[in-house]
């Protein structure tokens, strides 16, 4: 896998690791878009297993259409995340490292602190962007990630990636998001960012969803 010299940048925002915050749709970041949606994908032990994996392996980003580019994975242990009750308190850290997994082609698996370079266009928006996975986290019952912008990305934010297998045994997938418009254009048609959200969304959700259903 070709990696390349990356800056050893921080995220170019402020509040990190807001998209677990229980109020973000009221209370977003300053100056951002909060935007949410859950979809139930399936059910059982199986779904979540596989759901996971395709999660874990970067289906989401390039199943929108997104090119991958430029993984560089920490280059040392880092904090993987914590675990939240359905009231947004934290109830338990994940494990704080992790061997390292590669897909089929070399690429490898999401990872906190994990850096890449994404390419691509969304419906005629740009959406290239320097991201850092800002925290991991892999439980028996959920699986997800959260990625904050480092830089060159139209809009200044994160958006995190959740599935949660329930005790009624329906598996959801969850992405929030909140997005600072970054470039001129963004800034003064704030309506692009939300359309750019909405059609990232939808493509999350048909390449983790075997079912593809209607936003809950």
């Amino acid at each position: 896998m070709r990696r390349g010299n990356f800056r050893d940048d921080t995220v170019d925002y402020a509040a990190v690791g807001a998209t677990q915050a229980p109020d973000l749709m009221h209370f977003p970041p300053e100056r951002s878009i909060p935007a949410e949606e859950s979809w139930r994908i399936g059910s059982g032990e199986a779904r979540f297993q596989a759901a996971g994996e395709a999660l874990m392996s970067w289906t989401a980003q390039r199943g929108a259409g997104l090119t991958l580019k430029d993984v560089r994975p920490a280059s040392g242990p880092m904090y993987s995340g914590v675990s939240f009750d359905a009231e947004g308190n934290a109830i338990a850290p994940s494990r704080s490292d992790t061997d390292l997994r590669y897909d089929s082609d070399g690429t490898p698996y999401v990872g906190a602190g994990t850096t890449i370079r994404v390419d691509g266009r969304v419906s005629g928006m740009r959406a290239d962007a320097e991201l850092r996975v800002i925290f991991a986290v892999e439980e028996p019952r959920r699986v997800g990630f959260a990625l904050g912008t480092v830089s060159d990305s139209v809009v200044s934010g994160e958006e995190s990636f959740m599935l949660d297998w329930h005790d009624n045994d329906e598996v959801w997938f969850t992405v929030r998001a909140f997005d600072a418009p970054q470039s001129f254009l963004y800034r003064l048609v704030p309506a692009l960012t939300r359309r750019r959200r909405r059609e990232l969304f939808t493509r999350y959700l048909r390449a983790i969803s075997p079912l593809y259903t209607t936003p809950a």
